[in-house]
């Protein structure tokens, strides 16, 4: 097996702002293995308050023993092995399964999602993200999401009642809120889901701090909606510390260590009788689609990472009514490389 690798900035379309964060690109990593005269696929998109960058990503890497991947490829073992290499480093980690994937995909002539047992058919849409900004942006951005049929919106200041009042002067789309941990104060939290729920949203991820696990599960049990654990869950071994604490977990490749260990927490959280929301960070279309393969499983979605970015190496996924359009093709079913991007 051979390893290529390209690092380039993914652009975004707007400023992304969450409660203690903005950026306007995002460092990726392009992965491509060589196996048996296939191309496999991976990508490392590497948010900075996660601790990764190209450099890192790069050096790990260069750590791989690339004749350790044999066909069929064991998931398991191939998780393992990646995390004795070093802790962390989830988003290259998910950069190399993502490839293996679209690998074994293709050398078995299947689609992804067939791997996994996923029914294109149980797509669920995919919602359509707002960061935070001023109002007069907003309405801008609204005006990107006319192909999509749900809006998740970044909450956590003190602009959060202005936000959604301006989205429903537009938009009577159903919502999903992300608070990122920006709310602080536990009643006031629990008045203003109230108030949400009551302007038609379907959902709210991390409400409070991610250890803060007592005041999550009091809103959990008062709630009229799902709230949904992001920060708190990153990997399978986090699920367990915060069961109970919220009604479901938002599962993110980039954390995950990517499509092995997703489908793993996926059957946890099922075991637990968790709802599932898959989301993304900013991604090209490689690893969007990863996402979307296993998105029939899940009971929300949130892959929008092509259509908020500027240069997607891809073509962007088909999106009808909504909801991402699965093909036979085998692997990932990724189109090809734009012209030039590799040289």
């Amino acid at each position: 097996m051979q390893a290529q690798y390209k690092t380039f900035d993914l652009l975004l379309k707007h400023t992304f702002s969450i409660a203690n964060f903005s950026r306007n690109h995002t460092p990726v990593v392009l992965l491509k293995l060589l196996y048996e005269g296939c191309e496999g696929f991976g990508e490392a998109s590497m948010v900075p308050y996660l601790g990764e960058n190209s450099e890192t990503a790069i050096d790990f890497l260069n750590k791989v023993d690339w004749q350790n991947f044999k066909f069929p490829f064991d998931f398991k073992e191939v998780n393992a092995y990646l995390d004795s290499i070093a802790e962390g480093n989830t988003a290259v980690k998910a950069a190399i399964d993502i490839a293996l994937n679209d690998l074994q995909g293709k050398l078995v002539e299947k689609p992804c999602y067939a791997l996994y047992g996923a029914q294109p058919s149980a797509m669920p849409v995919t919602s359509y993200t707002l960061g935070m900004d001023t109002l007069s942006v907003i309405k801008q951005k609204l005006m990107d999401a006319q192909d999509f049929r749900a809006i998740k919106v970044k909450l956590g200041s003190a602009d959060d009642k202005a936000i959604i009042k301006t989205i429903r002067n537009i938009t009577q789309l159903p919502l999903y809120v992300d608070a990122n941990q920006g709310w602080l104060d536990k009643e006031r939290a629990l008045d203003l889901i109230h108030w949400l729920a009551e302007q038609g949203v379907e959902l709210v991820e991390q409400p409070m701090a991610k250890l803060d696990i007592e005041g999550n599960a009091w809103l959990t049990e008062r709630s009229p909606i799902p709230i949904i654990a992001d920060e708190s869950v990153q990997r399978l071994k986090n699920i367990s510390s915060i069961k109970g604490a919220y009604h479901g977990i938002n599962i993110k490749l980039m954390k995950s260590t990517g499509m092995y260990e997703a489908h793993q927490m996926i059957l946890e959280a099922r075991k637990l009788g968790m709802k599932i929301l898959i989301g993304c960070m900013s991604e090209t279309s490689c690893a969007s689609l990863a996402a979307a393969a296993l998105a029939p499983l899940c009971d929300w979605a949130d892959i929008d990472g092509p259509w908020l970015t500027q240069n997607n190496p891809f073509e962007t996924p088909i999106l009808a009514n909504g909801k991402y359009q699965l093909t036979q093709a085998s692997g990932l079913g990724l189109s090809s490389l734009k012209s030039g991007f590799w040289s």
